[in-house]
């Protein structure tokens, strides 16, 4: 597999209208066609998560008959399916017909309580661990897979799946090859023996921006945060409190549902208690792992919780050890992931899900060693720097990720907008972690419109729950951050300002961005590009990364690209990604071979891939560092990005392989 490319269908993206795309995607290099869910979904649905009939291709969409023609165009399909959840819509016919209702969901005969996706009524748990249900709702995609229209599938949020292990192991017997799991691997955690090619790439997503936070910047962005908003609490501290929340009232049935099995006062707190998204007993199978006794104790779970967890003895504490595993994922997305993560800003950029805001960055040697655990378990695991559900793309971060190597100007510079700006503030709106995000929003997205800002203010405030929220929107606080908005817009000093601090913020970040992405073309796995990813996109949380790609300028820079013209700023990653692939493509033994580190010094980053292939890539943005090059790693190579020959001797100077672009990738020419 040389690489993926995410289209998220919709109203205003058919089969059809991907199927007009697919000749300039194989002109960009990519192999697979990456969809978002195509079965048939509500009507009008905007993103298709929401399936109300899994045995139809979506006619919202185009039907059957557009979607193979879509497959069979050029490009191989992998597709994303839904198997946690259907919408509770009268227009699902499982969900209609009581007796199929009682059948095919997951609801509690005792109290009859509509398992949800997270916090969603609209979304009911599916109960796809019978056999029969399973059979059901996946004999049309599994259909697909076995005549080859479609190459392989990710499963969407696996976690609340009752035996996500089993339903996988279904999936291997039925013979699909190729699976992957949106699953978030914490730090220090490892993906359980599944048969799958690896994640959606979220781990990876942490390394690659992690690599270019500049650890010189750690204390005074700690400082400056502490100086604005008076929070000096750990992340972990936030995110704790933050769960917990979450258990006791969006997730206050389903605690309620579990100490109806395992009676326990503290259920709410020890659901909010584990380090991971969850575990992986089975109740029905040898038990807990290692992996899953070491995680129950680290969460200090109350003994009678611990017990019916681990070593369950009856059938009430076999029901409460798969009910308890499927919440505790559901509390940690919307605690940390849509909670915590929207109320710490000290820097914006490892606010990602999958992150730890908490841990400023990623060492070298951190970087390498997780290439080469990829390398050895995970091989054609997905690398992503953005997808559907990050919460801003990869451009984005990496320019806020650029402040840390300038921390002191950064510092200079929000203090003097906090003096300036300080007359446009209402009754304590915003409050000053929402201005404080404002300022890294609008440098990290410039330019910006301001509708566009407005809206994303909103959502990051009401997912805060800090001054507003979803349940009860306090309306008249998110009016006056709107002025204090409209203020910003409206002030040329600021605007003057903010513009004449881009002018070095935005080169740094687009080199780190550069960087970012080479690592995800080049590294152990199979590199994941987001729709209009290989132009700049600045884009926020969805909605906003949702916007039309303006596919004709794609295609215009592709040929230009693809004509031999040097790269400039427009073209620079799309040349970066189109030459990548195309390398990928001639020397694919050398992608599926050794992951080599290279010393690099503290300002670069570099690797060998099977002895042929050599990326590098500066971590800060005055460049520098000197690669060492190994004596089987010497002679001539090529700079696939420029065409220049390049004599490696024992040492390299990164600034002299790398040409006009931010980063190096060398093909070997002669040994």
């Amino acid at each position: 597999m040389r690489g993926t490319y995410r289209l998220q269908l919709g109203p205003g993206l058919s089969f059809d209208d991907a199927r007009a795309r697919v000749p300039y995607l194989a002109r960009l290099g990519v192999s697979h066609l990456y969809l978002s869910p195509s079965l048939q979904a509500r009507p009008g649905s905007t993103h298709g998560y929401d399936v109300i009939d899994p045995r139809r291709i979506s006619e919202d969409l185009g039907g059957e008959a557009a979607f193979r023609a879509l497959a069979g165009a050029g490009l191989q399909v992998l597709l994303d399916i839904v198997p946690n959840h259907m919408a509770t819509d009268d227009a699902n016919p499982f969900w209609s017909d009581e007796a199929l209702r009682e059948k095919y969901f997951d609801i509690d005969p005792r109290t009859g309580r509509h398992r949800r996706f997270f916090s969603i009524d609209e979304l009911a748990g599916v109960r796809v661990e019978d056999p029969e249900v399973f059979e059901t709702t996946h004999a049309l995609v599994l259909g697909l897979v076995a005549e080859g229209l479609v190459d392989g599938l990710r499963i969407d949020h696996p976690d609340g799946l009752a035996d996500p292990g089993g339903y996988l192991r279904r999936l291997a017997e039925r013979g699909v090859a190729h699976v992957w799991v949106e699953k978030i691997v914490e730090p220090g955690e490892e993906l359980p023996d599944w048969p799958v090619e690896g994640t959606t790439g979220y781990e990876f997503m942490g390394d690659a921006t992690g690599l270019f936070i500049d650890p010189a910047g750690e204390a005074q962005f700690t400082a400056l945060y502490a100086h604005l908003t008076g929070e000096r609490r750990a992340f972990s501290d936030l995110a704790d409190e933050a769960k917990r929340e979450e258990a006791r009232t969006t997730f206050q049935p389903e605690v309620e549902r579990l100490r109806e099995l395992v009676d326990d006062p503290g259920m709410a707190d020890a659901v909010a208690a584990l380090p991971v998204y969850r575990t992986y007993v089975d109740p029905e199978g040898e038990g807990a792992d290692d992996q899953d006794r070491r995680v129950v104790e680290e969460a200090g779970l109350p003994e009678r919780v611990r017990d019916a967890l681990v070593d369950p003895s009856d059938p009430d504490e076999e029901a409460f050890a798969v009910r308890f595993q499927q919440t505790t994922g559901a509390v940690m997305a919307k605690g940390v992931e849509d909670t915590a993560l929207y109320r710490y800003s000290r820097l914006a950029a490892l606010n990602e899900v999958g992150s730890d805001p908490g841990a400023w960055g990623r060492t070298p040697d951190e970087v390498h060693a997780a290439n080469a655990a990829r390398a050895r378990r995970f091989p054609r695991g997905l690398l992503a720097t953005q997808t559907h559900d990050t919460k801003r793309s990869g451009d984005v971060r990496a320019r806020i990720g650029a402040l840390s190597g300038m921390a002191a100007e950064w510092s200079a510079r929000v203090l003097a907008w906090w003096d300036e700006n300080a007359g446009l503030r209402t009754d304590g709106a915003p409050t000053a972690d929402e201005e404080y995000l404002i300022y890294q929003t609008l440098v990290g997205a410039w330019p910006l419109e301001r509708e566009r800002l407005q809206e994303y203010m909103v959502k990051a405030m009401r997912e805060a729950k800090v001054a507003t929220g979803w349940v009860e929107p306090d309306e008249a606080h998110e009016a006056a951050v709107g002025a204090f908005i409209d203020g910003l817009y409206a002030s040329p000093g600021f605007v003057a300002g903010l513009e004449e601090f881009l002018t070095v913020a935005t080169p740094a970040g687009e080199a780190a961005a550069l960087g970012q992405t080479l690592l995800k073309l080049t590294s152990p796995g199979v590199p994941d590009i987001y729709q209009g990813d290989e132009l700049w996109d600045l884009a926020l949380v969805d909605p906003d990364n949702r916007r039309p790609v303006d596919w004709d300028r794609c295609a215009t820079l592709l040929d230009e690209v693809g004509s031999g013209a040097a790269p400039r700023r427009e073209t620079a990653k799309m040349h970066l990604i189109h030459h990548a692939l195309a390398l990928r493509a001639r020397r694919p033994a050398a992608f599926e071979g050794d992951y080599t580190p290279l010393e690099a010094g503290p300002d670069a980053f570099a690797y060998a891939r099977g002895g042929e292939v050599i990326a590098a890539t500066p971590l800060r943005a005055a460049g520098g560092g000197t690669i060492t090059v190994p004596p089987d790693l010497r002679g001539t190579w090529t700079n696939v990005l420029t065409g220049d020959d390049h004599e490696l001797g024992a040492e390299a100077a990164v600034d002299d392989l790398r040409g006009p672009l931010a980063v190096a990738l060398l093909e070997r020419t002669r040994g």
